[in-house]
């Protein structure tokens, strides 16, 4: 995730909420697997769009998720 974007509250000024954009990513990744199966998604495959694999094995090697 390399771009960043920025809402404008109403008082004025930035806000940059980097949690809130990974969460919508990972809702738009889901949503574009889900629109390709042929049925619900396993809980196998929603994991592998998730990528929780891939961040348990950094987790376990001392990196941050």
């Amino acid at each position: 995730m390399d771009e960043v974007t920025c809402v404008a509250p109403l008082g004025g000024g930035l806000v940059q909420d980097h949690v809130a954009l990974a969460e919508i990513e990972l809702c738009g990744e889901l949503i574009i697997a889900a629109s390709a199966a042929q049925g619900p998604l396993s809980l196998e495959s929603i994991d592998q769009v998730l990528r929780v694999a891939e961040v348990r094995a950094e987790t376990a090697a001392g990196a941050r998720p």
